[in-house]
């Protein structure tokens, strides 16, 4: 469920933002997408995160997502990232750290 903020018209016209805003978990869902596809890439999961939401996403803001590995584990396939999420006016919207684990994919079976 999400907030009234959110959800109805009116409420977020009354807010200190003054509009829709898009919610926390879309705006880092583009996180989700860089983590899985690009790094540390296919078969990374998050462990942990810790997000902080920085300015607002509203709809038809364009978002990019940026990690930045700090750290990699030698004995297991874990890494830590820097994560943050940039509005196209660049304005960093959300900023903190991950923690990710990488499994390996194996092929389709035999």
């Amino acid at each position: 469920m999400s907030s009234r903020i959110h959800r109805y018209f009116h409420s977020p016209q009354t807010s200190r933002f003054g509009e829709i805003i898009v919610q926390g978990g879309v705006t880092s869902a583009i996180l989700n997408a860089v983590v899985a596809e690009e790094l540390p890439g296919p078969g990374s999961v998050f462990l942990s995160v810790n997000w902080n939401f920085m300015a607002p996403v509203r709809p038809g803001d364009v978002i990019t997502g940026h990690v930045e590995v700090t750290e990699v584990r030698a004995d297991k396939p874990v890494t830590t990232l820097r994560t943050w999420v940039v509005r196209d006016d660049g304005t960093v919207v959300l900023e903190g750290t991950a923690t990710c684990y990488t499994m390996e994919l194996g092929g389709p079976p035999d």
